[in-house]
């Protein structure tokens, strides 16, 4: 009798998998932002990057004065000419984030179960039991179990270098905590989180206001990525600051969700933005890790539907010391664009990463594949 077996044509040729990647045959429809700072402000460097795939150079203004960005924006421009590649602008607002201030270049050393005190007074010296931070009103936000989280450039991951805290005891504006795990605070950058609390600062401060209507205006900025963005009011709020600044009426705003109130209000901020950023390294600290992979779904196809272009974060990060990102970088690169993210932003990576040419390259390599 013939045989009744069903023929089952390969999806993908098993055999393609071991043919070299061909990136200029199809480059990639995927975007790369590309954060620039000290590894990656000289025109040498950002004529790679440009070469590589990037095509958005983000600029970020938690550090670095504008006349320091303005110097890597003149470099870009020059790079810009050389490759002929276009490449846009975006400026990082700093919202309201909350920093550790530390003025020595010694590392600090904090360790598992010791008690730690934060406290606004910035004059102090900060010391392993003792960090200054930049914001007085911390003590009236938390309360005894609270969760805080320190980290260089929104959390590592790293044990090393990311601390978890747990609020003990409020005595007066400080807040003393305890040290869940050992870490070394090593450079003088370094993000404060408190889980699932509200800061009452402005998601667009008088610093970003100075920025943008200074640097931005001057330069004519594509994207502003609001930092923090909470509701809809507060896209509007940066509309409308951004309307009375001439040409500035026409910069995109891109919504940077990072947190569990800006992922409540979710479908309202889609409304109001030009396009969405999901900043995966803050939510994974707000949200349980089990439930970001969720929300980032739902997000991507909110936005799809919506017309909107999505940004994900935090996706090679081994890449800042490694030359190859691990598998599951590399998987989680695919799966982001499989899933209709419009672009990737690269953040440490490239800002201060030993390889930012090459992360951009391999990104833009998965992404076209």
């Amino acid at each position: 009798m013939p045989s009744n077996n069903l023929l089952l044509e390969e999806p993908i040729r098993m055999a393609s998998i071991l043919e070299p990647s061909k990136p200029t045959f199809f480059p990639a429809m995927t975007k790369i932002v590309g954060t620039l700072g000290p590894r990656s402000r000289s025109v040498e460097i950002i004529s790679g990057c440009l070469n590589a795939g990037m095509s958005v150079a983000r600029f970020d203004f938690s550090w670095g004065d504008t006349a320091y960005h303005q110097e890597t924006l003149e470099n870009l421009k020059i790079a810009i000419k050389s490759t002929k590649k276009l490449c846009a602008v975006m400026l990082d607002t700093i919202g309201p984030e909350l920093l550790v201030v530390t003025k020595t270049e010694h590392p600090i050393s904090l360790l598992a179960d010791e008690s730690v005190v934060l406290t606004p007074d910035q004059d102090k010296e900060a010391t392993s039991n003792l960090l200054p931070i930049n914001f007085s009103g911390l003590s009236k936000a938390v309360k005894k179990g609270d969760t805080i989280f320190i980290g260089q450039y929104l959390f590592t991951g790293n044990e090393t270098t990311s601390v978890m805290l747990e609020v003990t005891d409020v005595d007066g504006e400080d807040v003393v905590c305890q040290i869940k795990n050992s870490a070394i605070l090593a450079r003088q950058l370094y993000t404060l989180h408190v889980s699932q609390i509200r800061i009452d600062l402005p998601t667009l401060t008088d610093k970003d206001k100075e920025v943008i209507s200074t640097w931005g205006a001057r330069n004519n900025i594509d994207f502003l990525s609001l930092s923090h963005t909470r509701g809809a009011e507060d896209v509007r709020h940066a509309r409308d600051f951004l309307s009375q600044l001439g040409d500035l009426g026409q910069t995109q705003i891109f919504a940077k969700i990072e947190n569990t109130e800006g992922l409540t209000h979710f479908d309202e901020i889609l409304h109001e933005a030009d396009g969405i950023i999901l900043a995966r390294g803050n939510l994974g600290v707000d949200l349980p890790p089990e439930k970001v992979f969720l929300f980032q779904k739902a997000a991507l196809y909110k936005c799809n539907m919506a017309g909107k272009p999505a940004v994900v974060t935090r996706v090679v990060d081994s890449m800042t010391d490694n030359l190859r990102p691990t598998r599951a970088e590399a998987t989680d690169v695919a799966n982001a664009v499989l899933d209709g993210s419009d672009a990737i932003l690269l953040g440490a990576e490239t800002l201060r990463g030993l390889y930012p040419v090459e992360t951009i390259s391999i990104v833009g390599k998965i992404c076209a594949e």
